[in-house]
This record gives C-alpha cells, sequence and structure tokens, in this order.
C-alpha cells in the first residue's frame, strides 16, 4: 500500500518573528523582497496540514531562540508561545545555548515538542536532551533523531557550554538507528540536524539508514534537495523567510519518490489571526524603541557573502572608529536579513549584532593577524568538511588578505597587507573587536574592554556627517 508524508522545515529563524527585508537572488540581480514572519507561517503550516489531512510533520532545525533584540532581551522566553502554536514535531539546537544550560532547559521545559540531540552530553554523565521521538503520521511510524551543533563548546564561549560536551555525532547515529529500526518498529528515520550541508552530506555518506536529513546552520537556501547514501537532505535558508516542503511517496517500508519545494513566505499568506496576537504582545512593548531611525545609508547591508560583506564593513568601521584605530575584526556571522538603502532604524542595528558586546582593543603581531588568519580559514573552508567549525570568513578593516582557498592548512594567506603595506610579522598593531569571535583570546596581550557597546558605537558613527562604509574588499580569493 501506498503512503504518503509531508515534511515542513524551518531552519535557523533567529528570532525573526516579523516579516522583514529579504533578498532574493535572480538573473538579474538582487532584489528587496517582504519575507518571513512567524503568523504568515502558521498559515502555510495550517494550510499543509488541512491538505495532507494531518500527515505532515514539521521540523525546527534550531537557531530559533537567539538573533533578534526580542529573542536575546527575554532569553528566547518571548518565542515560546509563538513556537508553542506552530507546534512543530521536534527541534534541535545551537545559538540556543548563547543564554547557558540552564536556560535552555527552561525553554525546553516550556516547549510542547521536545529538544532532541544525540551528542550533547552531561559531564557527569548522561545525555542533556533525549536522543530521539517517535511520532505517528499518515500511518507510519517515524524516528526523529536530534544532532545539536557540535561547534558549541570548542569555537563559542566557554559560558555557552558550562557542565556540557558535545561530540560530532557520527558514532553515536548507527546505534540510534538500529535501535529505533529494531526496537520501535521506525518505518522512517529523519535525522534533524545542525551540523552543516557538508558536514550533513559527509555523515550521510558514512551512516547507513538514514531515509530524510533535514539540515540547518548554514543557511542554503536550496531549491532542490541532494541525495547522499539513499538520504535526502535539504535545508531551507534562514530567518524563516521560506519554509522547505518534502513530498513523499512510500511503500514496502522505502521512500519510492520525492517531490521537493522551497516556499516564499510572502503576501500570499495572510497572518494567522491568533499568532499574529501573539506577535504584536510580544513587540508591542518594544515597537516605538526599535523603529527609531538613526541613520540613512548609500546601498544595501547585507551578510550573505563568505569572504566579504557590506553590513559587517559598516560594523567594523564603526567599532573602529570608537576605539581610534584602524584595524578591527569581526566575527563571521551568517545571521542578520538584509538592509536596504535608505533609513536605518534601532531595530536594523540590533539585527546587525544582537549581542552587543562591548568594544574592545588588543595588541597584535603582524605574525598573530597572519596565524590567526590561516586559522580561520581552515575553520572555514577546511576540505574536510567536519573540521568546518565556523561561519563566514572573519571580517576584517585595515587588512587587505589575498587567499588561496583550495590550499591546505597553513598556506592560504598567499599575501598580507595591513594599514596599506605588507605585514610586517614583528610590528606591534593595535586592533579594535567584538567577541572573542572577532580576535580569540589566545592572540595578542594588553586586552582592554572600552565603555562602549556595538549598538552605541554604530548609532555614533552613523550619525556622523558623510557617513559610508569603506566598501574595500578584504579578503580576495585567488
Amino acid at each position: 500500500m501506498q503512503q504518503r508524508l509531508t515534511i515542513l522545515q524551518i531552519n535557523d529563524l533567529h528570532g525573526y518573528i516579523e516579516p522583514h527585508p529579504e533578498l532574493v537572488r535572480s538573473a538579474d540581480g538582487d532584489r528587496f523582497q517582504t519575507l518571513g514572519g512567524l503568523a504568515r507561517i502558521a498559515t502555510a503550516v495550517e494550510q499543509v496540514r488541512a491538505e495532507t489531512d494531518g500527515a505532515t510533520l514539521l521540523l525546527d532545525n534550531g537557531d530559533t531562540f537567539h538573533g533578534t533584540y526580542v529573542a536575546v532581551q527575554s532569553k528566547g522566553e518571548a518565542m515560546l508561545p509563538l513556537m508553542n502554536a506552530l507546534a512543530p514535531e521536534a527541534m534541535t539546537v545551537h545559538w540556543e545555548f548563547a543564554y547557558g544550560p540552564a536556560q535552555v532547559q527552561r525553554l525546553a521545559a516550556q516547549l510542547t515538542y521536545p529538544i532532541l540531540a544525540i551528542n550533547c552530553y552531561r559531564n557527569e554523565g548522561g545525555l542533556f536532551f533525549e536522543p530521539y521521538r517517535m511520532v505517528e503520521k499518515g500511518g507510519l511510524r517515524i524516528a526523529l533523531i536530534g544532532i545539536a551543533c557540535n561547534i558549541v563548546d570548542k569555537t563559542m564561549p566557554p559560558a555557552f557550554s558550562e557542565g556540557l560536551h558535545f561530540t560530532l555525532g557520527r558514532d553515536e547515529l548507527p546505534g540510534w538507528i538500529a535501535h529505533v529500526r529494531e526496537h520501535e518498529a521506525a518505518d522512517l528515520v529523519v535525522v534533524l540536524s545542525h551540523l552543516g550541508f557538508p558536514q550533513d552530506v559527509k555523515l550521510a555518506s558514512e551512516v547507513d539508514g538514514i531515509d530524510v536529513l533535514a539540515s540547518g546552520h548554514t543557511h542554503n537556501r536550496m531549491e532542490s534537495p541532494v541525495i547522499q547514501n539513499g538520504a535526502i537532505i535539504f535545508q531551507s535558508g534562514c530567518h524563516g523567510s521560506f519554509l522547505g516542503r518534502l513530498d513523499l511517496d512510500i511503500e514496502d517500508g522505502g521512500i519510492t519518490s520525492h517531490r521537493h519545494r522551497l516556499i516564499a513566505i510572502d503576501e500570499r499568506f495572510a497572518p494567522h489571526r491568533r499568532v499574529q496576537q501573539q506577535v504584536d504582545a510580544a513587540m508591542g512593548p518594544h515597537r516605538a524603541m526599535l523603529s527609531q531611525v538613526v541613520g540613512h545609508i548609500g546601498h544595501a547591508l547585507s551578510r550573505y557573502q563568505s569572504l566579504h560583506c557590506s553590513m559587517d564593513d559598516l560594523l567594523l568601521d564603526a567599532i573602529a572608529s570608537a576605539a581610534g584605530t584602524e584595524i578591527a575584526f569581526s566575527n563571521g556571522w551568517r545571521y542578520g536579513a538584509p538592509v536596504p538603502p535608505g533609513p536605518i532604524t534601532l531595530n536594523d542595528l540590533w539585527n546587525i549584532i544582537p549581542t552587543n558586546p562591548p568594544v574592545e582593543t588588543v595588541e597584535l603581531t603582524g605574525n598573530e593577524i597572519r596565524t590567526m588568519l590561516e586559522e580561520n580559514l581552515e575553520r572555514t573552508f577546511s576540505a574536510d568538511a567536519y573540521e568546518q567549525m565556523g561561519g563566514y570568513v572573519k571580517r576584517c578593516r585595515g587588512v587587505k588578505l589575498y587567499a588561496k582557498i583550495e590550499n591546505p592548512l597553513g598556506s592560504r594567506v598567499e599575501r598580507l597587507f595591513v594599514l596599506g603595506a605588507p605585514v610586517d610579522p614583528k610590528r606591534i598593531y593595535t586592533v579594535a573587536f567584538v567577541t572573542a569571535q572577532g580576535v580569540p583570546g589566545k592572540f595578542g596581550r594588553n586586552r582592554k574592554t572600552l565603555d562602549m557597546r556595538a549598538i552605541d558605537a554604530l548609532q555614533q558613527y552613523l550619525q556622523r556627517p558623510g557617513t559610508g562604509t569603506r566598501g574595500d574588499c578584504s579578503v580576495v580569493a585567488v
């Protein structure tokens, strides 16, 4: 007997509970479109559930409760009623750990669906989350197995993983697949992963028995899935701008065919009345403050380029100005919705850097700058997908790097210029940065924390006459 199942996916929502400007790529170039919003997503999900007579799974790949002012200021709690209203079957996690493990536990206790992870362990022993969940849809028993982001205790601040450690999940997954097949009579195995698309493709190539792998972390806006070792792998962008839909035909315990669509969450979906009321309740106390215009920009800001981007050019210029330096570094974050040319609001600034860290300075030698950039390029472009543990390339101001991305560890930096001249290995350079990911703690000396946070630095910079970003490309692939 042929059975049907529909899987819907949200990944890397990053706290974007309302419609927002999004870049949509076409043959004619990028254009802005207003997409997303949980009230619209709720309508889309409701329509599919009705269409399929309930034979639908909604999965959330994590990076859900962090990334906007409302999400971060409430430590994710403002989003709880909204996500419960959507009623996913399960989720896994990554940036949720920015609030610390205890707060992740508090969030999990208030969700009406489980957080799953086979690879997050308490240091004293045992899993921090449930490893899997069994659900029944369309006459099928489906095992949902979660894999959290494995870099939380490796590249992120220690407070994120206090009392915990994370594995890749590669060694544990075959055992859990065997368990759900043999002891839970699973018809299908669906892996819910936040490792990243390259990592998930490699994982699926090494582990048998995965039917579907819903991927997250790397913000891939996939128009069609990839098939690896029989596993159907898909990912659906970020910020809730798109909903991934995978329709499966199943017969005799196997998937016989599939169809995939990437659904733009646009004005076709009227806001769901109840969810819109919840959105308004969450946003209401903050709307007036967040809507304040704090400056104007002459060109679009985005963070969708791996080597260099206009959004972080602005951030780097602002922190360098605040610190009185010519050189600045920041992390290569992926999250942060694009900002069109024109007025820029306080909400836009919080979207750019929702953690609002202090501006800091540190002294680095030229050798340290080169080593730091080599390590960052390896974490971004390692030939071994499992060793790719960063976001995009570190953002730089006052530094120009020519890199051979295809080269191995330690030999990617071809030419490096600092302040317009070839880097001097022994010279001491004073640099500004935000967060330890901007300049890891093992580098430099004389670290100083300024009495200035990133949002204030951005506001002050935007209020200067003739403000604009430098616009020079700081990392060039050659």
